[in-house]
């Protein structure tokens, strides 16, 4: 209720503001745009005393050009409009010739006949009674003003132009002020987003500061390019006042999806007044179309990427909330304003909840959303986020960061209480549907080029934190025959169903590396069932487990494996260990592994070592590449050679 509240009052006070708030934002705006150009003149050692004024009264100066140039043009605009009226009449005569038919003509001349008859007033008689003999008819009597004063006129003259001008003086002033207290401006920001951390707040505000200029300036060099080519291409093609339209192609270009088409609208209407056939308004058409095209399809993803920052909704839903704020400034200053404030919901954890509603990021981060989907048994919408990751990163690396860390949260709501066991089953069955359909991925270098997915791209930025370590590639050929039966490698369940998804995941990494492996059913490793599994050429069991806040479980498991298969080594897979007591002398184990990583290294590292000792020679294809321990900046720079 206090947010409510809050968020209230902060609208209300933009609307009775809005004298105050327009200004200020438009200076906002505007001192990210001149702040790189005030940088550039002091790292050509010009002292800010002179390189902030010189670069303001430049800029203005382009602006008050650009706004005489507006009003010249629509001036001769309006002296021209009368001459294109017959051309438009004979172009809605053709059109209705086009369209009309002789029997709904004659019956539309029918009925407009009987409407007059019908709607003809009635005069009334008059009456001898209407009027007195002798009297006398009213005077109408004419008030006339007497006419202004040369100060009268002047101030009607004037008038029009204060607003104008006190919005453009507090807009500069604000400016200067902005330009010239960058530091201190920065410094508060610090204070009231959190001086606990000075390093990280600075580098947030500095790098925020950053995007956003570079941004702006992007923005506003494409929709200048974009204008001016507007402008020179209806001067070629002869639409009048061609620099008016591409003045306003430019300003509305800032309108997001429909900034385009309103600006297209005014050109091409004249185009059909103006022109006694159709050719103008096809080559008015056309020119708008592909600069269009070009500037947001080719050059916009080049300079400013190939989003904003905003969701389409977001975008809608600002511009529409500024809109009705402030009017049409509002519409334009749409898209700029709520960019600012996602940049700040990025950086300042306070203000996160405008990075979450507006921004174009996922609201749930990677592990998050594949839990989701195997809680809506939807795997197919989770393969499809797996190939775009895999365009980038190794299969590993995704059942590190995105799967195996979801089952990490499915556990936490089974602590909780939050999940039945037959939603851990279906859980189980939508990882294993999963792993069957990337059964064909390889968990080699990624095969290149970059995903155009949110979720995906997400994903990749978080294991560039995490690389995963070198995963070698075993020849099976060259090992020990203890070593070359079926499945030398066995992966179980410590007790539920995540348990046995978990072993899936580590048995088929194992596999795409040369290593066979397969997960048994939870029921096999049962203190029943364990009789009948089959350990018959098991070299290596891997025992998986979610659960560590209890060892007892864990270490009666190992004690039941090990009476079972004596011959074979035991890994327990503590995923995301946090129990200190879960250690390899307290389980009875081998070895104990934190992370899908560190469980493979050690199953890889055992084969090569088995074998060398066995044989003198080591396993490891050269041919491989085994590319998972370098990051993904080498491997992109393997794939596209130096930046």
């Amino acid at each position: 209720m206090a947010s409510a509240v809050i968020a209230a009052l902060v609208i209300c006070g933009l609307y009775v503001g809005r004298e105050i708030f327009v200004p200020i934002a438009l200076a906002v705006l505007l001192s990210f745009v001149l702040a790189p150009l005030v940088e550039v003149l002091e790292r050509w050692r010009f002292p800010r005393a002179a390189s902030v004024p010189l670069v303001v009264v430049i800029a203005f100066i382009a602006i008050f050009a650009l706004g005489s140039l507006i009003a010249n043009e629509v001036r001769h605009l309006a002296e021209g409009l009368p001459r294109y009226q017959q051309t438009m009449q004979q172009k809605i005569q053709s059109l209705r010739a086009l369209t009309s038919t002789v029997a709904l003509d004659r019956a539309a001349d029918i009925l407009q006949t009987l409407g007059k008859e019908i709607n003809v007033p009635q005069t009334p008689s008059p009456s001898p009674l209407s009027e007195t003999p002798g009297e006398a008819k009213p005077i109408p009597v004419e008030v006339r003003s007497p006419p202004p004063s040369a100060l009268e006129s002047i101030l009607a003259l004037i008038s029009p132009l204060l607003h104008p001008l006190a919005t453009v003086g507090v807009v500069i002033v604000f400016v200067v002020f902005i330009l010239f207290q960058r530091e201190d401006l920065r410094n508060r920001v610090i204070k009231l987003a959190g001086s606990n951390d000075l390093q990280s707040a600075t580098a947030a505000i500095d790098d925020a500061a950053g995007r956003l200029s570079r941004f702006f300036l992007m923005q506003v060099a494409l929709n200048t390019s974009f204008g001016v080519l507007v402008g020179v291409g209806l001067l070629v093609i002869g639409v009048p006042s061609a620099i008016l339209w591409g003045i306003l192609a430019a300003i509305l270009r800032f309108v997001p999806y429909v900034g385009v088409f309103i600006a297209a609208f005014f050109p091409l209407t004249l185009s059909v007044a103006v022109d006694p056939g159709w050719s103008m308004l096809l080559w008015t058409g056309a020119l708008i179309f592909l600069t269009e095209l070009m500037i947001g399809q080719v050059f916009e993803p080049l300079l400013v990427g190939h989003s904003s920052g905003l969701s389409p909704v977001a975008v809608i839903v600002s511009a529409t909330f500024w809109t009705a704020l402030w009017g049409p400034i509002g519409l334009v200053l749409a898209t700029p304003l709520t960019v600012c404030l996602v940049v700040l919901g990025r950086h300042v954890e306070h203000l996160r909840f405008l990075d979450i509603l507006l921004g174009d990021r996922p609201a749930l981060s990677p592990p998050e959303l594949f839990y989701q989907r195997m809680l809506a048994n939807d795997p197919a919408e989770a393969v499809d986020t797996a190939e775009e990751f895999l365009k980038e990163s190794s299969l590993a690396e995704y059942y590190e960061t995105v799967a195996l860390k979801g089952l990490m949260l499915a556990q936490a709501d089974l602590r909780r209480d939050r999940l039945l066991p037959d939603r851990l089953a279906e859980i189980r069955d939508s990882v294993a549907e999963v792993i069957d359909d990337l059964a064909s991925e390889s968990d080699d270098a990624p095969a290149g080029g970059r995903t155009k997915d949110a979720e995906a791209a997400d994903a990749v930025e978080e294991t560039a934190d995490a690389p995963m370590p070198e995963l070698p590639f075993i020849i099976r050929e060259g090992l020990p025959p203890d070593w070359q039966s079926e499945y030398p490698v066995l992966c179980v369940a410590e007790r539920s169903d995540l348990d046995e998804a978990a072993a899936m995941l580590l048995a088929q990494i194992l596999s795409k590396h040369g290593l066979a492996a397969r997960a048994a059913r939870k029921e096999e490793t049962s203190t029943s069932g364990i009789f009948r599994l089959d350990g018959s050429g098991v070299r290596l069991v891997c025992v998986s487990a979610l659960e560590d806040r209890s060892t007892a479980h864990t270490r009666h498991l190992v004690r039941r494996l090990r009476r079972k298969m004596q011959q074979a080594r035991i890994l327990v897979c503590c995923w995301g260990r946090t129990n200190t007591a879960m250690t390899r002398d307290h389980l009875n184990a081998d070895a104990v592994a934190d992370n899908l990583g560190e469980a493979a290294v050690y199953c890889l590292s055992l084969v090569e070592q088995t074998a060398v000792q066995d044989n003198g020679a080591g396993p490891r294809a050269s041919s491989r590449p085994a590319v998972s321990r370098r990051g993904r900046a080498e491997r992109k720079a393997d794939r596209t050679g130096p930046s």
